[in-house]
């Protein structure tokens, strides 16, 4: 199949940037949309020109290094799937393809589609984490979690920080990232010491790396690439209210 790459094209943070359009053919329905970016570069090389910048590191939808933001949805238009694993054949033959790095103001953009997330970590630095000292591992039986509360936090540990959420949302909110940090150890033994200034802690982070409030558009949770839901945004709320009274 045939398309058309409509890339962001920026030199460096200072640079204005702008969109560049690159044909792309004799793409396979099968070919990923990295695969395909990969293509590009070896023809831009091949032609003196400065490939295209972009992250990437397992692409297996795992880590979510890869994320960009394609046709004005982060990640791309499939559901629960990293830009890595789009398939060519999400789009139709001829398709202008718009593809631009996540843009907020927590995520200054660095070349191209390449954008700074350690905001992201620095959030996590400051205490999405076990601390307290935990003893070895026990014996799996003799610590009763009931089973609803471990897949809850399961589900909400697959957060991969990719940072999608944050570039969906009207307010360049980052509640879904700091909600599932705090819901996946607020619901296991082992984050309990720590539970209240943990909470305080990692919103205060996110406050100070200049993430905006959340305002429950929902943005978030539809384009995650790991289905995580709302439900941590209201454990997270409850969390820091409860907190917030106890200090």
């Amino acid at each position: 199949m045939n398309v058309v790459f409509r890339v962001w094209r920026q030199r460096d943070p200072e640079d204005p940037g702008g969109f560049v359009r690159y044909p792309v053919d004799d793409l396979g329905p099968d070919t990923t949309l990295l695969e395909a970016l990969d293509r590009l570069n070896e023809g831009l090389v091949a032609r003196g020109e400065p490939p295209v910048a972009f992250d990437s590191d397992c692409r297996e939808g795992i880590c979510g290094a890869c994320g960009i933001v394609v046709d004005g949805r982060p990640h791309g238009p499939l559901p629960c799937t990293t830009s890595c694993l789009v398939p060519m054949r999400a789009f139709r033959e001829g398709a202008t393809i718009t593809l631009e790095p996540f843009r907020t103001g927590a995520f200054p953009v660095l070349r191209d589609l390449v954008v700074d997330r350690r905001a992201l970590d620095r959030v996590m630095q400051a205490g999405g984490y076990v601390s307290v000292r935990a003893g070895s591992a026990p014996e799996a039986n003799t610590l009763p979690i009931a089973r609803a509360a471990v897949e809850r936090a399961l589900d909400a540990a697959e957060c991969i920080g990719c940072g999608a959420c944050v570039a969906a949302c009207p307010n360049g909110s980052a509640s879904l990232f700091v909600g599932a940090k705090v819901s996946h150890l607020a619901r296991l033994p082992q984050g309990q010491p720590e539970r209240e200034r943990r909470v305080l802690a990692l919103v205060a982070a996110a406050d100070g790396e200049g993430f905006g409030a959340c305002s429950s558009h929902g943005e978030c949770e539809a384009v995650c690439p790991k289905g995580i839901g709302l439900d941590v945004i209201a454990r997270l709320n409850r969390d820091y209210l409860a907190a917030g009274l106890k200090g």
